[in-house]
């Protein structure tokens, strides 16, 4: 079954408007959630908002956001003052500049959307668009309403569409820096990198979603299943991993040739 469009609206670049719609590029369906219930009753427990002082149920009309600024003191903020700061059209991605594709790692990456054309009128300027950033090599940056706050956002070609990244804020991402500079960076053993680049060989295979596929998930279906049917699944318990020696002190060379020794070999390879 199709992703179903979450946010619809409009690309503008100057002049040019296309209305567009927006998918989540990822999806969370799939994974497994619980509800915490009273184990007495069997019924769900809910979550609401109490006052920290009174322990007395709190109204929603009565809740309301504020910045601390020192212990029990408050600045409170009206829903109309932080609509206030938003940007004044929610539905429109204006694109306000462009940017070289290579020049943004993959450190403010958020989260990707699929932008496709909502309108076959629209889809003319949309394909200008996109064929004009596939040509310069570049990617749109501009700023929308989603998740109930401005997201600056990250407009990528891809296919016959876009891909929308939220991107992260300048103070949510922190610099290498020191982290890096300070680490020790002893001149590389010629022989060293041999048994590393060949056991990097041996090991390299074509990129499958299934590399990353989640067995904890795997785990809790069987479980979930075994309980479903009464009947108390035996899971075999996986062996410890075992400890090296406190002791002993590991020979990276004698480590690495036992490593590629321990693959098995391709046809045709070395």
């Amino acid at each position: 079954m199709a992703p179903r469009t979450f946010w619809k609206g409009y690309l503008k670049l100057s002049l040019v408007t296309c209305p567009v719609a927006l998918t989540p590029a990822i999806s969370e369906n799939e994974k497994v959630r619980f509800h915490t219930l009273n184990r007495k009753t069997g019924n769900r427990v809910e979550s609401r908002y109490v006052d920290a002082v009174t322990g007395k149920p709190i109204d929603e009309a009565d809740e309301v956001k504020g910045y601390q600024r020192g212990e029990d003191d408050y600045v409170v903020l009206e829903d109309e003052e932080l609509d206030a700061v938003g940007l004044e059209s929610t539905r429109t991605i204006d694109i306000d500049m462009f940017v070289p594709a290579d020049s943004i790692q993959w450190l403010w990456y958020d989260r990707p959307h699929f932008l496709v054309p909502d309108d076959p009128v629209g889809e003319e300027a949309f394909s200008v668009i996109r064929d004009a950033m596939v040509a310069t090599k570049t990617v749109g940056i501009s700023r929308v309403v989603m998740y109930r706050r401005e997201r600056a956002v990250m407009l990528e070609p891809r296919g016959k569409g876009l891909i929308l990244w939220t991107l992260r804020y300048g103070g949510e991402v922190r610099g290498e820096g020191e982290l890096f500079e300070n680490n020790a960076n002893p001149k590389t053993d010629p022989k060293l990198l041999e048994l590393i680049t060949t056991l990097i060989e041996e090991r390299s295979r074509p990129w499958n979603p299934e590399m990353v596929s989640d067995p904890v998930q795997s785990r809790l279906l069987d479980i979930i299943a075994a309980k479903t049917k009464k009947k108390q699944k035996q899971l075999p318990k996986e062996k410890a991993p075992e400890e090296a020696g406190s002791g002993n002190v590991i020979n990276i060379m004698d480590a690495l040739r036992k490593s590629i020794g321990a693959e098995p070999k391709k046809k045709g390879g070395r």
